[in-house]
C-alpha cells in the first residue's frame, strides 16, 4: 500500500482521543461522575499523588461497585471505585494490536502512554470510527491489485490442454487467436502466412 501513497499502518496516535480527563485517587466518586457528564465521557483517568495513571473508573465501575451496593458516591473515594492497574498501549503500536490487546483483555479501553505519562486514551469506539476508512483502502487496495493481475494474465494469455480447434489434434499448451483455440504446431503454420 504504501507504493500508492496509503499508510500501510494505522497507529494508536491517529485515532486516541487527547488529552484524556483525569481525578486524583483521592476525589469523590461523585466528582467523577460529576465529570463524566460534564465532559460526556464512559471513563475517566485516576493518577496517584506524583501524577502517573494508576487506573480508570468507567460508568461500570460506577454502577456495580457504587450504585448497585447503595453507597452514597460522595462517601467513595476514585481509588475504592477505580479498576486498577490501567491498561496501557504506546501511541506508536498499531490499531490492530491495540485491538488484539483489547479483545484478548477483555477491555474497552486503553490508556496510551509515552515516556511515562498518560498522553490519551483509546477505546473501542475509536477503532470502530476509522474501520469505514480501513475498509476503503482495503478495497482501493484490492481494485489495484485485480486491475495488475487482469493486465498480467491478459499479457502472458495464459494456455490450456485440449484439442486444437484447426488440426483437432491434443495439445497441453493451446492459446486463443480469434475465438479459437490453437495448438503450437498450427500457431506457427499462422504466423509463417
Amino acid at each position: 500500500m504504501a507504493e500508492i501513497g496509503l499508510s500501510p499502518k494505522m497507529l494508536v496516535r491517529d485515532v486516541m482521543s487527547s488529552p484524556a480527563i483525569t481525578v486524583e485517587e483521592e476525589a469523590t466518586a461523585n466528582h467523577v461522575a460529576e465529570l463524566m457528564d460534564k465532559h460526556g465521557l464512559g471513563c475517566i483517568i485516576v493518577t496517584g499523588k506524583d501524577g502517573k495513571p494508576i487506573g480508570i473508573i468507567t460508568e461500570r465501575d460506577l454502577v456495580t461497585r457504587v450504585l448497585a451496593k447503595n453507597i452514597k458516591p460522595d462517601s467513595l473515594k476514585a481509588k475504592d471505585v477505580m479498576t486498577t492497574p490501567l491498561i496501557t498501549i504506546e501511541p506508536t503500536e498499531t490499531i490492530k494490536e491495540a485491538a488484539k490487546r483489547m479483545r484478548r483483555l477483555n477491555i474497552r479501553r486503553l490508556g496510551v502512554v509515552y515516556k511515562g505519562q498518560l498522553v490519551g486514551l483509546l477505546s473501542s469506539k475509536d477503532i470502530l470510527s476509522v474501520m469505514p476508512e480501513l475498509i476503503e483502502t482495503i478495497q482501493e487496495k484490492a481494485l489495484i491489485e485485480g486491475a495488475n493481475m487482469a493486465q498480467t494474465t491478459t499479457e502472458e494469455s495464459t494456455s490450456l490442454a485440449g484439442y486444437c480447434d484447426r488440426c483437432g489434434g491434443w495439445s497441453d499448451n493451446l492459446k486463443e487467436i480469434n475465438g479459437e483455440f490453437i495448438c503450437e504446431d498450427c500457431r506457427a503454420e499462422l504466423e509463417s502466412e
